[in-house]
């Protein structure tokens, strides 16, 4: 009986931590948009956009995603002050966007790129992934960075944007 009790005791016990850490465990989760939510949501509360362009095959973009886009900090600032939207670059879904039509374009066998992808990311002609694009509260393209950003880095630059 003294057994039964002490068991019971520890399972209780272990049960309570278990339910406390999962409660320290939850966070803010990062609120992603699209392109149509986004020019609908502009209307009520005109905000900056914050653009992720990448591929499933980039293993840089996943780092991204995993690391960068999962910081605290990173999440708080982005569902605050941005709109933010991830955007596979080789998307084949039509994107309608600010009145326009966007399609992905074959390039080969099995390849190709969305046009908006082509239009947000492009640098001097060419496309690297992942790119992240800071766009205006009136559209334009105001930064793209066409590398890795951890999420010092990338808080640093969001920072300045919004100065």
């Amino acid at each position: 009986m003294n057994l039964i009790k002490k068991l019971l005791l520890i399972s209780f016990f272990f049960g309570c931590i278990t339910i406390n850490a999962q409660e320290d465990i939850e966070t803010e989760v990062l609120k992603t948009f699209t392109f149509e939510e986004v020019e609908k949501l502009y209307q009520q509360k005109p905000k900056p956009m914050v653009v992720f362009i990448y591929t499933d095959w980039c293993k840089l973009c996943f780092g991204m995603k995993k690391n960068t886009f999962q910081d605290e900090e990173i999440i708080q600032l982005l569902n605050n002050k941005f709109y933010f939207i991830k955007l596979n670059g080789e998307e084949k879904k039509n994107i309608n966007f600010l009145g326009k039509k966007f399609v992905y374009r074959p390039s080969g066998n099995k390849t190709g790129t969305h046009e908006l992808a082509k239009e947000l990311a492009s640098i001097k002609g060419k496309i690297s992934y992942p790119t992240t694009t800071i766009l205006s509260n009136t559209f334009q393209i105001n930064a793209q960075i066409d590398h890795y950003m951890n999420s010092e880095k990338f808080y640093q630059l969001l920072e300045s944007y919004l100065k």
